[in-house]
């Protein structure tokens, strides 16, 4: 079992350590990489965390409290741009998947997004070669609008990202 919560700013070193993980782990998975990231000042980190209601970031943890996934939300500003929104970081430990936890993440964010007046849709971007993750996301409604070609290097090596969307209808 595992409950979800909302990352608040004294929560910010719990936080790094889980997205630094997932940044050495699967690298080829995030726009940010763990060599950049690594050297980011925990006060730094603090001042990213939001808690607002169309930016922030949720975990999950074991009943135990261990860190085992997390996803990033924001929406996007601007009068032209505000009706969509965006998922990124999303990960769950190599231990823990499996359990439906990124599912659950997922979940919170389409079902609060319901709440955000005037969002018409939450837009993401996976590495192609994550086909589970592709499969969970057009599980849950996600639909492909494209794929962008070698949308991340890393060590010289291109990878493909899948362009998705969800939209309330």
């Amino acid at each position: 079992m595992f409950y979800i919560k909302e990352v608040k700013q004294e929560d910010a070193e719990i936080y790094w350590k889980l997205r630094l993980e997932a940044l050495k782990t699967n690298p080829e998975a995030f726009g940010a990489s763990y060599e950049d990231s690594i050297h980011t000042p925990i006060s730094e980190v603090t001042k990213r965390i939001k808690n607002e209601s169309d930016n922030y970031i949720l975990m999950a943890f074991t009943e135990s409290d261990q860190a085992a996934g997390m996803i990033g939300f924001r929406r996007e500003q601007g009068i032209k741009l505000r009706h969509k929104g965006m998922i990124w970081g999303v990960y769950v430990s190599s231990e823990h998947r499996g359990k439906g936890i990124a599912a659950e993440l997922l979940k919170e964010v389409i079902h609060r997004g319901k709440d955000l007046e005037g969002l018409k849709q939450i837009n993401l971007c996976v590495v192609t070669t994550n086909q589970a993750a592709v499969d969970l996301y057009k599980k849950l409604g996600f639909k492909t609008y494209g794929i962008e070609k070698n949308a991340l290097e890393y060590k010289g090596q291109g990878y493909d990202e899948e362009l998705m969307a969800y939209f309330y209808k």
